[in-house]
C-alpha cells in the first residue's frame, strides 16, 4: 500500500467515525432491543496468504452453527434477520470496518477480503489478488455483488453455493481486482467510493414505499 493510499484511509476513516458515531450508537441499541447479542459479527478473514485478521460487521443472521461456513447463498437466507437485510442493503453492517481500517488491515478499496479456505485452494490466484489490500469496496464488489447474488440465491446446500461460487463468480472478481490493482491511485479510490455511496443511495430510494395520500 503506498503511502498516500494509508493516509487517504486514515483521515477518510476518522471523518467517517465521527460523523456516524451518534447514528452507529442509536443503531446498536436498536440492534440489541431487537435482535440481543451478540450484536456484532466477527469472522475470520485473509489479508494476504498466511495473514488471517478478525473482521468486524454488524450481524445480520441468526449466529451459525459449529460446523458453518463459507459464503452466504441461498442456503443461509433464513438465517438472515429482517433488520439484517436492511442493513445489508444500505451497507450500514459494514460500518465497524472503520476499525479494520485504523487498524491497517484493510483499505477503503480493494478486493473483498476472503475466506482461509479460498486462499488456499487457490494459492497462487489469490497471491496476485491479495497483492492489494482487501477493501470495504472495490471494483469487483460494485461489478459483481449483483452477479453474485443472483447465482448463489438458488443455491440449497452449502456444497451447491461452494461450487457456484468457485467456479462462477471468483474468476470474476479476481479479473476484476487485477485491472483495480494495475490503475490503483487515489483518484480511483475516490471515483469507486463515489460510486459505491452513490449505488447505496439509489438502491435506498428505489425501495421507498409510495407515498400514501
Amino acid at each position: 500500500m503506498t503511502l498516500p493510499k494509508r493516509l487517504f484511509d486514515i483521515v477518510l476513516a476518522l471523518v467517517l467515525a465521527a460523523l456516524l458515531a451518534v447514528p452507529f450508537l442509536v443503531l446498536c441499541a436498536v440492534l440489541l432491543a431487537v435482535q440481543g447479542r451478540p450484536i456484532f459479527y466477527v469472522a475470520e478473514r485473509m489479508r494476504a496468504p498466511g495473514q488471517p485478521f478478525a473482521l468486524w460487521k454488524l450481524r445480520t443472521m441468526r449466529p451459525a452453527g459449529p460446523n458453518e461456513a463459507g459464503v452466504s447463498g441461498g442456503d443461509k437466507s433464513a438465517r438472515i434477520s429482517p433488520l439484517g437485510r436492511a442493513l445489508r442493503k444500505t451497507r450500514a453492517d459494514e460500518i465497524p470496518q472503520l476499525w479494520n481500517v485504523l487498524r491497517g488491515d484493510m483499505s477503503f478499496v480493494g478486493p473483498r477480503p476472503p475466506l482461509r479456505q479460498y486462499v488456499e485452494r487457490f494459492p497462487d490466484l489469490y497471491a496476485e489478488v491479495l497483492k492489494s489490500r482487501p477493501g470495504i469496496t472495490g471494483l469487483a464488489s460494485l461489478h459483481i455483488h449483483g452477479f453474485e447474488e443472483r447465482i448463489l440465491a438458488p443455491c440449497r446446500t452449502a456444497e451447491e453455493t461452494d461450487r457456484v461460487y468457485t467456479r462462477r463468480s471468483i474468476p470474476r472478481k479476481a479479473r476484476l481486482d487485477l485491472i483495480y490493482q494495475r490503475h490503483q491511485s487515489v483518484c480511483f479510490d475516490i471515483a469507486l467510493i463515489w460510486q459505491t455511496a452513490r449505488r447505496v443511495l439509489m438502491a435506498r430510494f428505489r425501495h421507498k414505499p409510495p407515498h400514501v395520500r
